[in-house]
């Protein structure tokens, strides 16, 4: 049995397809309300929630396998319902932000959640992927009333990653030998731009996307109020106002796992353009 956690998420959802797709099984998805997930035929839908950790142990029942994002609710207690459960493998998503900027807070927090992984007993596999492409989604009420996308460092490249390819290198972790006790940095193909990302996203509405940069102090009062202080200020560093070359650096892990090209942002924006009409 593969538990997958966050199921409903942009990484959790495209991995029960892929799984589904590829004939591993049984598997079983976490959702805080069945009644309103919709899982791949034959993927047992079980509730529960990060937060409440005890609604967890009827869906660790019987699972030998698990995928877990960090940092979604008492990461400790979760991590011990599964040892407690039988779990014999864990691949845990955790951030490339722990070997680039491991001074921050939401890194460090990250980090403690990995060496809670590998103390706990159960064989580990960590994934550190770089920005998500689906962090554009913040965009899209701005986009759908054709309003300007105003953002910081415009002109800074990040090698942005499909969350779909997230999946699939956790579907071979999960499926294959020779991923456990492994750690992999994942990035996308190329480095993009946000001014990039918004002409990949006007080519796929098919109409012009106004788009502006605006200075990092303006941005961080957008982002605080609903992030809050120290983690907007944190994706400011990580975004553009703290690179280095670790994280700009485009890896070719997500090829050398799968067997395949890692997907571009210009893929995301086609598969995803619904979400900005």
């Amino acid at each position: 049995m593969i538990l997958v956690t966050g199921a409903t998420g942009n990484v959790g959802s495209a991995l029960l397809n892929e799984l589904q797709q590829f004939g591993a099984g049984p598997l079983r998805g976490l959702t805080r309300d069945t009644a309103r997930a919709a899982f791949p035929v034959g993927v047992e839908a079980v509730e529960g929630d990060f937060a409440q950790t005890p609604s967890l142990e009827r869906a660790l029942q019987g699972v030998r396998s698990l995928f877990l994002p960090s940092r979604m609710g008492a990461d400790a207690e979760i991590l011990d319902a599964a040892r407690r459960a039988g779990v014999e493998h864990v691949v845990l998503v955790s951030s490339i932000t722990v070997q680039t900027h491991p001074h921050l807070g939401p890194a460090e927090e990250n980090l403690a959640v990995e060496d809670l992984l590998k103390a706990s007993g159960m064989a580990w596999t960590i994934l550190r992927p770089t920005q998500f492409a689906s962090n554009a989604l913040w965009w899209a009420d701005a986009i759908r009333a054709q309003e300007t996308v105003r953002v910081p460092y415009a002109d800074v490249g990040l090698p942005t990653i499909h969350p779909a390819d997230i999946a699939s290198v956790s579907r071979v972790a999960l499926t294959e030998s020779g991923h456990r006790e492994r750690t992999y940095a994942l990035t996308g193909p190329e480095r993009i731009t946000p001014r990039q990302q918004a002409t990949a996203i006007a080519a796929a509405l098919g109409r012009e996307v106004p788009f502006a940069e605006i200075s990092r102090e303006a941005a961080l009062r957008q982002m605080a109020a609903f992030l809050g202080y120290e983690a907007a200020d944190a994706v400011l560093d990580v975004t553009g106002g703290d690179v280095n070359d670790e994280l700009l650096t485009v890896r070719d892990t997500v090829s050398r796992i799968v067997g395949a090209p890692a997907r571009t942002f210009r893929q995301w924006a086609a598969e995803n353009a619904a979400a900005f009409r």
